[in-house]
């Protein structure tokens, strides 16, 4: 523990050189597993598969499906995929990162006061895309800390209830969304 500190420091220092500054042997990771902590607040699972296509180039695949029913019918339902290509400022998972990412989900929402959906169920799909910033974090030789923040579009169209199990019909809609798409907190583990 001791060594590792003292190496970190010497690269903050400029002292020590950095795998990407010289060191031949050194091999970047090529592939990550991923799990996004405030996903799982929302009690949604979610797992990302992130590839190596460059030492600066990265391809990341997040999956999320959340199938719970709750009391008095609140329910968070939905399944989503959302590509993003990433560019790193220095070396793939490692430091900054920029991105562009897609998305595409289905979703079954209502009775969460919280969300604005207190009296009313939405059904349907959204699709868009949006781009992203985010850092890496090197915890040890498997894992990072990944934290990211993405603005962009969504489209929704959806169908709208009310939230009573096998609620009324009310009408169909669609609607245009600009702001955040993407924001996580997550745990990378190197498959390499």
């Amino acid at each position: 523990m001791k060594l590792y500190f003292l190496t970190v420091l010497g690269i903050l220092l400029g002292i020590t050189k950095t795998p990407a500054q010289g060191y031949e042997s050194y091999t970047l990771p090529t592939w990550a597993l991923k799990t996004n902590a405030l996903y799982w607040g929302t009690t949604t699972p979610n797992l990302a598969l992130e590839a190596g296509l460059h030492p600066q180039l990265t391809l990341d695949l997040l999956g999320t499906y959340n199938p719970w029913q709750f009391s008095g019918n609140k329910k968070l339902k939905h399944w989503l995929v959302q590509p993003e290509l990433r560019y790193w400022t220095c070396e793939r998972f490692n430091g900054h990162f920029f991105g562009i990412h897609g998305h595409y989900a289905q979703y079954n929402v209502g009775g969460i006061k919280m969300l604005g959906l207190k009296d009313h169920r939405y059904q349907g799909n959204l699709w868009g895309a949006g781009i992203s910033y985010g850092y890496q974090w090197i915890l040890s030789n498997r894992l990072n800390l990944e934290a990211t923040l993405g603005l962009g579009y969504a489209h929704l169209k959806y169908d709208k209830y009310d939230k009573e199990t096998c609620g009324r019909f009310i009408k169909d809609g669609r609607k245009n969304y600009f702001g955040p798409t993407k924001i996580g907190v997550s745990l990378v583990y190197f498959l390499k």
